[in-house]
């Protein structure tokens, strides 16, 4: 039997599997969606951010780039971790290692699950965006091909990265406590919710280790107007750095995933 074929009927079953669960629902695909309504909401009275003279956004379009880049990584890195952990814990992977289901079919379902949700997601919170909160969405090809870039490589590289993490929480019940606080301080401090360059520079450093960084990075790049370029390290969005690192993590978390990933831990 084709391991793709295999896969592909995978796809199905992993996205029933996921929107059947509340919590992965809420924390990782509605999350980016009421985040972005949250702050637009506080912040409605609020002047608008300033690049320049004459150069604002509002709060809405100032966040969207960066809830556009968390929920790759919430969709990828978070969901694909902690529902891999679970399945190793709770026996499911066991009893899969136990049927003639290829490895490959079972990671083609998860990463398909991933890319279906985050499309549907993002679809969602650029029309939110764009419909309820009045943010001007590109019109430049260019900018959604790098809009597409970003988030293809991205979605690739969380989700290896996901699968990577599995492996670190020993039990499934513990999965979500060892996982999420990762996420979650990556998030801060990596330009999603405060200025990259108002945090000290080792902590700039350290996020510029990270993908998501530069996620939030070349998002920018596609919404924010050009005059908010100079308020990057450098000056510049740096769309091409931002592509090598996250390359760099592709082929780092892959390698993890060969040698790591198990359907059963030795430890157990």
């Amino acid at each position: 039997m084709n391991p793709a074929t295999v896969g592909m009927a995978r796809i199905t079953y992993e996205i029933r599997s996921y929107f059947r669960a509340p919590e992965s629902v809420f924390f990782t695909f509605l999350f980016p969606i009421i985040m972005l309504a949250l702050f637009s909401v506080a912040f409605s009275s609020a002047a608008d951010i300033q690049a320049g003279p004459g150069t604002s956004v509002d709060y809405a379009t100032y966040y969207l780039p960066g809830l556009v880049a968390t929920g790759i990584l919430l969709s990828g890195t978070q969901a694909l971790g902690v529902d891999i952990a679970t399945e190793r814990s709770d026996g499911t992977l066991k009893r899969l290692g136990g049927t003639p289901l290829p490895v490959l079919s079972y990671f083609v379902g998860k990463i398909g699950m991933v890319l279906v949700t985050t499309f549907v997601q993002t679809a969602i919170l650029l029309a939110v965006a764009s419909l309820v909160f009045g943010v001007d969405l590109p019109t430049d090809a260019s900018r959604w091909g790098v809009f597409a870039g970003v988030l293809l490589l991205g979605i690739a590289t969380s989700c290896v990265l996901g699968i990577a993490i599995s492996a670190l929480p020993r039990e499934g019940r513990r999965a979500t406590a060892t996982i999420v606080p990762v996420v979650l301080v990556l998030q801060f401090i990596s330009g999603v919710y405060l200025p990259f360059t108002q945090l000290p520079a080792w902590l700039q450093d350290v996020a510029s280790v990270f993908p998501l960084r530069w996620m939030a990075s070349g998002m920018r790049s596609v919404f924010l107007p050009q005059a908010f370029e100079s308020g990057e390290p450098g000056g510049s969005w740096q769309v091409g750095l931002g592509a090598l690192v996250l390359v760099g993590w592709l082929v780092l978390g892959t390698v993890a995933c060969v040698v790591t990933f198990r359907w059963n831990r030795k430890d157990a």
